[in-house]
């Protein structure tokens, strides 16, 4: 992850803990969502937008419910691609 700097994921909702969501990314690791998600109860999948305190968490200011399916391995998949050798297409 990029300490420090915004950042965008889709996490799989997992459970809250002391006031924060633990939530699944689609490359399977365990991250912490830290800040105040909207007053309608989360789906499933989250999209969160933030800063990321460390290599496992992040400060979200924007959470979007993303439903109750998603495709996470495309998702990852297309995450490689716009942060690789085709970034260039994605900017």
């Amino acid at each position: 992850m990029h300490v420090r700097k915004r950042v965008r994921t889709v996490i799989q909702v997992v459970g809250a803990d002391r006031g924060a969501i633990v939530g699944k990314s689609p490359d399977d690791l365990q991250l912490v969502v830290k800040g105040s998600p909207p007053s309608a109860p989360l789906s499933n999948f989250v999209e969160v937008i933030g800063i990321a305190d460390s290599e496992k968490s992040i400060q979200a200011e924007i959470w979007t419910n993303f439903g109750e399916v998603f495709d996470t391995h495309s998702y990852n998949q297309l995450c490689q691609l716009a942060n690789g050798e085709y970034q260039h297409l994605f900017l």
